[in-house]
């Protein structure tokens, strides 16, 4: 069995949201295995899917550009070390740079990406960034990008602060639709446009899960499949586009596929990048760092 360690229950924890001992306890039954502890904690307690990926770890900024035909478009991530540098004019002109860069020059990958010369500026992206790096004192990348290009339809974007960015590809309906689409991608951050586009393995585990809490709830077992089937078909609308409902819907029930018949409007595709997301950062333990240095200090 693998050495249940301090880190193993604190990140059970933040997948789950449950408590130390429960997370320890679940760990020492699965022998280790997190995702098996993960998918024990949600049968037994119905704590919901992982929350994993909804952590921030890391810092620097989202940053969109279209071009004023609004026909072609570009997210990107660009990623620091610290919040201070984040927030610097700098960075976050460079950050806006990279992503008009990637619009207008559909760079294959980051590599060709970093040996393009860099829009309203000297020098390639790469020589760009590491005279950043040489001002600012701290580490600089380019993390990902996403480019869009579009002949019949629209694009839009979002951005809420400078931590989570939506790049939207529609046609039909206005500016203002594209806008408020892309507000609710941000907000209640779907997994897909539809069904087509979820991971089955996801599916396949939210059904086992379903299956086996109504089993320990003492439901027969005629009824099982019948209540999976429900279980997934609401986890489904949580996680579509189309399924969820419209965050700014006056009666609160109103889904964007509803919005989106009402003003004879459609979805091509969307992306969504919050910054750090799956990224692990070192947290550093100063009150131990400042206690080890004093017993050295008194060694001497």
């Amino acid at each position: 069995m693998s050495e249940i360690t301090a880190s193993m229950v604190k990140e059970l924890r933040e997948m789950t949201g449950l408590g130390m001992m429960e997370c320890k306890r679940a760990l020492v039954e699965s022998k280790g295995d997190l995702k098996a502890a993960e998918e024990q904690m949600r049968i037994k307690s119905g704590a919901k899917a992982s929350k994993a990926a909804s952590r921030v770890t890391a810092e620097g900024v989202v940053s969109t550009y279209i071009s004023n035909d609004g026909k072609t478009g570009a997210l990107a991530e660009v990623n620091c070390e610290t919040d201070f540098v984040a927030k610097n004019d700098d960075f976050i002109a460079f950050a806006k740079n990279v992503a008009e860069t990637v619009a207008k020059n559909n760079p294959d990958d980051l590599d060709a990406l970093s040996g393009m010369a860099i829009v309203n500026g000297s020098g390639t992206v790469e020589e760009t960034r590491k005279a950043l790096v040489m001002k600012l004192g701290e580490n600089v990348s380019v993390r990902r990008f996403e480019r869009y290009a579009t002949t019949t339809g629209k694009l839009s974007s979002y951005l809420h602060g400078s931590r989570i960015g939506v790049l939207l590809n529609f046609a039909g309906g206005d500016e203002a639709l594209g806008r408020d689409i892309s507000m609710h991608i941000a907000a209640s951050k779907p997994k897909s446009i539809d069904v087509s586009g979820v991971n089955p393995e996801e599916i396949a585990t939210e059904r086992r899960i379903a299956i086996e809490k109504a089993r320990e709830g003492g439901k027969p077992e005629a009824m099982l499949e019948k209540i999976a089937d429900g279980t997934v078909q609401k986890f489904l609308k949580e996680v579509t586009l189309l399924g969820q409902v419209f965050v700014k819907a006056e009666d609160g029930k109103q889904t964007i596929e509803q919005l989106l018949k009402s003003k004879g409007a459609s979805v091509t595709a969307f992306q969504m990048f919050v910054v750090g997301e799956g990224i692990e950062k070192k947290v550093e333990d100063y009150a131990a760092e400042v206690a080890a240095a004093a017993a050295e200090a008194a060694k001497g």
